[in-house]
């Protein structure tokens, strides 16, 4: 599991751990915020919030069980964790916070920290870094209160952020 600070580099250790042959799947809310783009939906979290994590959840939902289908390690882009931290933050209430014992993930999470000199807004990160530190703050307490170790990654190249992360899990440099 990949998660942490927005705009922290997960999509990109997410491709090169890819590129390595592991299977990953991509962040819920970026897939989420592009078919609301494209198709001229509104569920995007600058215009309706609650919509936009209803799809998050639902889709997160529903990579955890297509990632069964895999034998071998799979990285997820962020979690149903993320998500349900996100509605707990908007909503002010766990009623699903059940989910989170159904749809468990492997007991370490990696963190990406916030890193000011890489983070950047695009279409489909329109929230800016003090936003993007809040949520991280939110996550480093929310993990391990689900029952996950977390481990931050560190700032520096790809490369040795992918040796960093194989490592911690004895895994090679190389898919299955």
């Amino acid at each position: 599991m990949l998660s942490g600070c927005s705009g922290g580099g997960k999509s990109t250790l997410l491709s090169a751990l890819s590129d390595l042959g592991y299977t990953t799947i991509n962040e819920p809310g970026r897939r989420v915020v592009e078919a609301e783009q494209a198709s001229g939906g509104t569920a995007l979290p600058w215009q309706d919030l609650r919509a936009f994590l209803t799809c998050v959840i639902a889709l997160a939902r529903a990579d955890h069980e297509a990632a069964r289908a895999h034998t071998g390690p799979v990285f997820f882009d962020r979690s149903l964790i993320d998500a349900l931290t996100a509605w707990q933050h908007l909503t002010g209430s766990a009623e699903l916070a059940p989910l989170a014992e159904q749809y468990r993930y492997a007991r370490t999470v990696f963190l990406t920290p916030p890193w000011p000199e890489i983070y950047e807004t695009d279409e489909g990160r329109q929230h800016g870094l003090e936003e993007a530190v809040a949520e991280y703050d939110r996550l480093l307490t929310a993990y391990p209160a689900h029952g996950y170790e977390t481990i931050l990654l560190p700032k520096a190249p790809v490369a040795e952020r992918v040796d960093f992360l194989l490592g911690q899990l004895d895994l090679p440099n190389g898919g299955d």
